[in-house]
């Protein structure tokens, strides 16, 4: 947890009665959730106000001696007394619960950094930068030290956890699932909570997926929730045993810095954009084309997640945007929606991973869809359903990508069969089409279509799933290219 004085907090204080103003609400318990992010350099507090929703306070501790405060309050000092009230529970050394950085501070921090960069150039330019060389050399070096003994420190809190979590798994591997009923959940959500306080939210949210899919087991005996939760339990597995390994590396090899591997955000790091750029995943000049979207509900992060499906209109590669919405901060982050039309990116950067990258920009232009475009989507499809599908098994059987893998293919037709739609392909290759788990359904929505010729010798983007129940691959249609058009099944 951060350290701050009473002595900081008064300095930061407009005037003596803020400060006071926040020590009462504090001391009253005005807020009603804390948080922290795991990296330990955001805080956030919902405090009750006289208006008739809460306030949202943050603290940014992105620099730790300059903290900068924010509220949703309508004061006008700053900082206001809620968030003098905030680091006064710091202070006190409250309970803070885990969460991620929202969005909109990481795009704040983002410019921040750019405008001291500008303006350190400026100065070094006209020679405004006085400080002695030899000094300011020494103090780098200081805080280079610092930084790397705070994120060593760091890391091997999250190795102790990872140890706690390997027994976790191992007790249920030998007791199995069914061991994890009634009042033995209680325990099991309480080691939950403490892998939060090893800075794990990520192994955290899949053992609190693992306790939701066995209670739900318990209360209605569906298959499919059994079945989720072995699923949850497998990737929990490959998770802690990975990381511990990744992690002991790092430690043994006295490298703290971040790496270009999936690991370090599916234990809960949140990624800047500047630093993917200065790994190399930088992709300059993208006309990214939306094909599908759609919005679902993550009950172990608590969280609604909008999903933006893309082509890249060069390769043909499919992309995935994700905005996560906290329930709650439902009325302070904004629902993303579809888009239709081509959005031309400067620069995006791909996160680190297998499948459907996930991408993200700051700030692109969007013009019409033309059909140059879907000439460029028909020519970039695979025709190939063995290749492709020999792709995606190798890619599912990774326990930590994601359950589905989307391409664009070519097709003869989309046919109904005795058991549901199948898809065929020019060279005669088929396969089954259907919903996969915890998707919105889309299949049904292709005998709904208005023309029959939208199911003949055309281009799918479907997202290949394995199905348990019939244990085989099968593919979901989520839109299909015309010549004319894109027809999303998922919008």
């Amino acid at each position: 947890m951060q350290q701050v004085t009473e002595q900081q907090i008064q300095a930061m204080a407009p005037n003596a009665a803020a400060s006071a103003n926040g020590r009462k609400i504090s001391q009253k318990g005005g807020f009603v959730r804390l948080e922290h992010s795991a990296d330990d350099t955001f805080y956030l507090g919902e405090c009750t106000g006289s208006g008739k929703s809460n306030y949202i306070t943050t603290v940014d501790f992105i620099e730790p001696g300059n903290p900068v405060c924010r509220c949703s309050c309508p004061s006008r000092q700053f900082p206001c007394k809620h968030g003098l009230a905030l680091l006064y529970e710091i202070l006190a050394k409250k309970k803070f619960d885990i969460c991620e950085i929202p969005e909109d501070i990481l795009k704040k921090r983002e410019k921040k950094q750019a405008r001291e960069a500008k303006n350190t150039a400026v100065q070094s330019a006209e020679g405004l930068t006085d400080e002695d060389p030899e000094a300011a050399a020494r103090k780098k070096v200081s805080a280079a030290k610092s930084a790397k003994a705070a994120k060593t420190k760091k890391l091997q809190k999250q190795l102790e956890g990872l140890e706690l979590a390997a027994r976790l798994i191992q007790d249920l591997t030998r007791a199995g699932l069914g061991t994890m009923g009634g009042t033995v959940l209680k325990n099991y959500e309480q080691l939950a909570k403490q892998l939060g306080d090893y800075y794990l939210p990520g192994p955290q949210r899949l053992l609190n997926g693992l306790i939701l899919e066995i209670a739900a087991f318990q209360k209605d005996g569906r298959e499919e929730h059994y079945e989720a939760a072995i699923a949850v339990l497998e990737k929990f597995r490959t998770l802690v045993k990975k990381s511990q390994q990744y992690l002991s590396d790092k430690l043994e090899q006295g490298n703290v810095e971040q790496d270009d591997t999936v690991l370090y955000e599916e234990l809960g790091g949140i990624w800047k954009l500047s630093e993917l750029e200065a790994l190399g995943r930088g992709k300059a000049n993208a006309d990214l084309i939306q094909l599908s979207f759609w919005v679902n509900y993550d009950a172990a992060r608590k969280e609604y997640i909008d999903t933006g499906c893309w082509a890249d209109l060069t390769s043909g590669e499919i992309f995935v945007t994700r905005n996560y919405r906290p329930v709650k901060a439902l009325k302070y982050v904004k629902q993303e929606d579809t888009v239709f039309g081509v959005a031309c990116v400067p620069m995006a950067v791909c996160y680190p991973g297998e499948g459907n990258l996930r991408i993200r920009w700051d700030g692109a232009g969007i013009r019409p869809v033309e059909k140059e475009d879907l000439r460029k989507l028909h020519a970039l499809s695979g025709t190939s359903l063995a290749a492709e599908a020999k792709t995606a098994k190798n890619l599912l059987k990774n326990a930590l990508v994601d359950p589905i893998y989307m391409r664009l293919i070519s097709f003869v037709q989309l046919g109904k069969t005795r058991d549901g739609f199948a898809l065929e392909t020019e060279d005669g290759e088929t396969i089954a089409l259907g919903d996969a788990p915890g998707m919105e359904p889309s299949t049904d929505r292709l005998a709904l279509l208005p023309r029959e010729g939208l199911l003949q010798h055309q281009v799918l983007l479907g997202a290949f799933y394995y199905d348990s129940e019939t244990r085989r691959l099968k593919m979901q249609p989520l839109s299909i290219i015309t010549d004319e058009a894109i027809v999303r099944l998922l919008y």
